[in-house]
This record gives structure tokens, C-alpha cells and sequence, in this order.
């Protein structure tokens, strides 16, 4: 439980607070599954460029 709160819950927390506490902008499932994977890419590459930088992204991008 304790890894699971320090590498899973942080990410949905902080999508969760990105997101202004769980409200979608949007109805409908479809839509709102679109939101929120929209909303997982960005968190996914701006922790790509904390880990890695945006010089080595775009090398992984490219290769």
C-alpha cells in the first residue's frame, strides 16, 4: 500500500488537481474518456521532461 500511494495516487492527484477537482469539461463518456486520456498525455510528457529533459524527449521521440 505504501508503494502504491507514493508512485500510482500521486500522478491521479495531481491529473485530479489539473483537472479543478474532478470536474470534467465535457458529457458523455466518449467525451469524457477523450478528456481525460488528453489530459494523462500531458502529464506523461511533462514527466518526460522533468526526468529526461526536452533535448532527450525529442531524441526518443525521433528514434
Amino acid at each position: 500500500m505504501r508503494v502504491r500511494r507514493s508512485t500510482v495516487e500521486h500522478s491521479f492527484g495531481t491529473i485530479k488537481a489539473w483537472m479543478g477537482h474532478s470536474h470534467f469539461l465535457t458529457r458523455g463518456l466518449k467525451s469524457v474518456g477523450t478528456e481525460m486520456a488528453l489530459n494523462v498525455l500531458a502529464y506523461n510528457i511533462k514527466r518526460m521532461i522533468s526526468l529526461i529533459g526536452i533535448a532527450g524527449l525529442m531524441r526518443a521521440i525521433r528514434a
